[in-house]
């Protein structure tokens, strides 16, 4: 286990200013080195988050996200932004109620109830962003981009992919350039049970985490569910899709099934690299269920 992360006496001073003297700090970070998240709890019981972003890209989109989209999904359905230090990457956040999904021990009538809440909040979302001018045209050009990362993803998981694995992803990547046109928004950009939280309290469902949100294909937002929780649990796929409000598109479906071969080979380069047996399991179930649907 890596050593518990401490909040720099600087941004424990920006906070206080901003938000009252926090008398409790504890660590919130993820087990991944690149998170940096704390929780500050006043002498009111009252809750924020302090995140400081892994990136400059990351800090500049979930700013925005905040700023522009997130408040649309309503409150208590979503941490609100109450300050950011750019020059330290940071955002002071306010705490919503809520467990995350994926360590909650949940009956199949939750889940079936989260995945509803969370298909009606990722389509507001989508709906949310008002994509103009260079937002709009990253949007749409968002699946040949994401084509483009085919080669990068495959060479770095080398032998993990077999010669002919390496064809149906390269052929996939190929197939996305050349799709109808495609709903485009904003994304959340990981959407899956680990960042939604949710409240037994009141049966009420928050997102989290925005720093990859973007301008995409708004079917990109789906790809951790169609290679995850979907596959096994057919019936959250449809609870989603009743919250979402629509289902997709024949061009949709079509995209979706290309943009989860692409994801697999992304797995298989990353998980065994970074030691998660979990992306590397995702990644390589994937390709095996592809696979055998191209085989005659």
């Amino acid at each position: 286990m890596s050593e518990p992360k401490i909040l720099p006496a600087e941004l424990k001073r920006w906070a206080d200013q901003r938000i009252g003297r926090a008398v409790t700090v504890r660590n919130a970070s993820h087990e991944r080195p690149s998170s940096r998240v704390w929780r500050l709890e006043g002498c009111d019981g009252v809750r924020f988050y302090l995140k400081v972003s892994p990136s400059q890209t990351a800090f500049t989109r979930e700013s925005l996200a905040y700023e522009s989209a997130v408040p649309a999904l309503g409150a208590g359905r979503a941490p609100q932004l109450v300050d950011s230090h750019a020059g330290e990457l940071a955002l002071l956040l306010t705490a919503v109620p809520g467990a995350p999904v994926k360590e909650l021990n949940l009956t199949a009538g939750e889940h079936r109830s989260v995945h509803q809440q969370a298909g009606a909040l990722i389509a507001q979302l989508h709906q949310a962003g008002d994509l103009r001018g260079e937002d709009r045209a990253a949007a749409e050009t968002a699946l040949a981009s994401a084509a483009d990362g085919a080669e990068k993803h495959l060479a770095r998981a080398g032998e993990r992919i077999n010669a002919d694995e390496r064809r149906l992803v390269r052929d996939c990547a190929e197939r996305l350039r050349h799709v109808g046109r495609m709903p485009v928004g904003l994304i959340h950009g990981d959407n899956q049970p680990r960042n939604w939280l949710w409240s037994r309290v009141d049966q009420r469902l928050a997102l989290v985490d925005f720093e990859r949100s973007r301008p995409a294909a708004t079917v990109q937002d789906l790809v951790n569910l169609a290679a995850g929780q979907w596959l096994d649990h057919p019936d959250r796929m449809q609870a989603f899709f009743l919250g979402f409000g629509r289902q997709l598109t024949e061009d949709e479906h079509y995209a979706l099934r290309c943009l989860t071969a692409l994801d697999a080979a992304s797995c298989l380069a990353w998980g065994p690299d970074n030691d998660d047996p979990f992306v590397t399991a995702r990644g390589r179930r994937t390709l095996d269920l592809l696979m055998r649907e191209d085989r005659p």
